[in-house]
């Protein structure tokens, strides 16, 4: 059960039995065909499954239909393999993740020519990232037995070659890459000796895996662990040798929806598409049995019980998640009060209730619940994951709320944290030190939500915050931040626009760019980096708005009116006469339709597409004013006062 758990995608719904009259009849009416589409990837589906949505997918971008609103994505491949089951997969598998992808294949074998070839079929389709899917045949690794020299020179020769991939593709096409590490062969030759003997097949792809993962951090490519994939699922069920001599399959084509889900939810990472948020049923999950009628001397929550140590395992890896900055929510069909309890007398429970960012204790169905505490985090559904043990209350969140993530649970409470993470949920591609504090900014935002609702007068709430903003443009320190904003935003975001970390860093030295990153803090707490915004000079006395977006955990402290502010001052210092403004509608940023016009700008024009374009004339900009400590630095000159 354990290993099946990845090799057959346990976490999913099973397929129903329509599945395939389903993928005929979705192309029936195009209206809302990117959510159908995303809808019937959500099944655990077999490689043929994928490749008949695969085939739907394709026709409905042959005949122009509309796939919003996915997010498109252009992925070269280039692979020493044969990629046509995996092409497919990769493209059905992405819509599950709701990625629009679109693969662009190199021919067979050509990887290192297809990099560095300006006019290559790959360079040529300017995709944003490029999948180098090789694997340990496609490489010049020979075995240097007992001889250390010349294994570290085997290693370094095959990251060099990795690196010139990288290069090319990144030269001739300004794509990322993504790369695989390598699955070692389950045939030993010494046996456990591999790992010890200089040379030895083992050991050399053991070093090439630990130098392909150490040159990718803290660059903008990224990596896929198909080594881990591989070991998790066990080597020799990940390598089919005989598929491989037929078809040359770079492994056996059973888990190829696996493969497909970890290279695509890795993309979706890249786009920021990750959740944030868990939410802990109670009864049965975070404890066995029911506290409402087992008390608190009943329930199953201890070390030495089974049991009880299976439930600790799911409050370790919630509370693991919470420390990379996932944040933690319950939501409990219990008295308030009842629910409480373990978290604040059980000695053996390792959650408290400090961290729980929201705690929705009550008889309301869970789904209702699941929006409150959407609500009071300032977080959107597609961010949400939720654990319950119970498949009647999946059944029903996932019916109300299909943008939540739910995952499957095995009637073995053992394999239940397992199963969260083999789900992958939590994906991510960068980890700064903001990150490690998101639990906390969205725990102090809901205590903020609380205050406020005590305090009943907005200008009053807002003073009692004693609020602190920071305004600097962009820089070195904060470049990585910045990027992982820029593409992860997408609620309080004008544009949409998406940058890499290298373009955010040509805006830093662009004369032409006026750039701002923006900080926040108050009493309860440092609420890190909460804005960016990139102005750019396209007429001597006209800035445009090119990218303006928002943290939501800071909606409605007037923040966007200080930032205006901000922008106003620097526009008149730089002669600047007119602000452009645009809105470009997504499925997403609704909320921010409106955001020029309650900030006295003028619309000048709008597009069939819903986009909005906007003018401000900066000597007749008014702006409502808010009790708030400002702090300009990094400037030409550093200014401190209050507005």
């Amino acid at each position: 059960m354990s290993s099946s758990i990845y090799a057959d995608l346990f976490w999913l719904p099973k397929s129903p039995e329509n599945f395939s009259s389903l993928c005929r009849s979705v192309l029936e009416d195009d209206h809302g065909l990117g959510r159908r589409l995303q809808g019937l990837a959500k099944y655990a589906l077999n490689g043929n499954q994928l490749g008949r949505l695969a085939k739907v997918l394709a026709k409905a971008r042959a005949d122009g239909m509309s796939l919003a609103p996915l997010t498109p994505f252009r992925l070269g491949v280039l692979s020493n393999s044969t990629l046509d089951f995996i092409v497919p997969a990769l493209e059905a598998t992405a819509l599950r993740h709701g990625i629009a992808l679109e693969c662009i294949k190199a021919d067979y074998g050509q990887v290192i020519q297809a990099a560095l070839s300006p006019d290559s079929v790959i360079n040529r389709a300017m995709p944003d990232a490029v999948l180098v899917a090789v694997d340990l045949r496609y490489l010049p690794l020979q075995s240097t037995l007992g001889n250390q020299e010349a294994a570290a020179a085997a290693v370094s020769g095959v990251l060099q070659h990795f690196q010139a991939i990288r290069e090319g593709v990144r030269n001739n096409s300004g794509a990322i890459s993504i790369l695989q590490t390598l699955a070692p062969l389950p045939e030993s030759l010494f046996g456990s000796f591999d790992r010890v003997l200089p040379g030895a097949p083992r050991q050399l792809i053991d070093a090439v895996n630990r130098g392909l993962a150490e040159s990718v951090y803290g660059t903008e490519d990224v990596l896929v662990d198909v080594s881990a994939i591989a070991e998790t699922v066990g080597l020799a069920q990940w390598h089919s040798p005989a598929q491989w001599n037929m078809a040359k399959l770079p492994f056996a084509d059973e888990l190829v929806p696996l493969y497909a889900d970890y290279v695509a939810r890795t993309i979706a990472a890249l786009r920021g598409k990750s959740r944030r948020c868990l939410v802990l049923d109670l009864d049965n999950t975070v404890w066995g049995g029911v506290i409402g009628d087992d008390g608190l001397e009943g329930i199953k929550v201890a070390q030495g019980d089974a049991a009880g140590e299976a439930h600790l395992a799911v409050q370790r890896m919630a509370l693991a998640l919470r420390e990379r900055g996932v944040v933690l929510a319950v939501s409990s069909k219990n008295n308030d009060d009842v629910a409480r309890k373990p978290f604040r007398e059980h000695p053996e429970m390792l959650l408290k209730e400090d961290h729980i960012a929201v705690f929705q204790a009550n008889w309301n169905d869970k789904a209702t619940n699941i929006k409150a505490i959407a609500e009071e985090l300032s977080l959107g559904l597609e961010s949400f994951v939720f654990l319950d043990d119970n498949p009647v209350e999946r059944g029903l969140v996932r019916e109300i709320l299909p943008q939540v993530a739910i995952p499957e649970l095995p009637d073995d409470p053992a394999l239940f944290s397992r199963t969260l993470s083999a789900a992958g949920y939590f994906e991510a591609v960068t980890f700064s030190s903001e990150d490690l504090k998101r639990a906390d900014y969205y725990q102090d935002n809901a205590r903020r939500v609380t205050l406020q609702n005590q305090a009943g007068d907005i200008d009053a709430y807002l003073a009692s915050l004693k609020m602190e903003i920071t305004f600097q443009p962009f820089d070195r320190t904060g470049r990585s931040r910045i990027a992982q904003l820029i593409n992860k935003s997408n609620q309080y975001n004008l544009t949409t626009h998406r940058y890499t970390e290298a373009e955010v860093a040509a805006a830093e030295t662009d004369p032409r760019c006026f750039t701002l990153q923006v900080r926040l803090a108050d009493i309860f707490g440092d609420n890190g980096m909460i804005s960016v915004v990139i102005c750019r000079r396209t007429d001597p006395k006209v800035w445009e708005i090119d990218t303006w977006l928002m943290s939501c955990r800071v909606l409605g402290r007037k923040v966007q009116e200080a930032v205006l502010r901000e922008i106003l001052k620097h526009a008149e210092g730089n002669g600047i006469e007119e602000l452009i403004g645009i809105y470009k509608p997504t499925d997403r940023n609704q909320m921010v339709e409106g955001h020029y016009r309650s900030l006295g700008f003028e619309q000048i024009g709008s597009e069939p597409d819903g986009s909005t374009t906007w003018k401000l004339l900066v000597q007749e900009a008014s702006v409502v004013e808010t009790a708030m400590l400002v702090r300009s630095t990094g400037f030409e000159t550093v200014e401190i006062g209050n507005i």
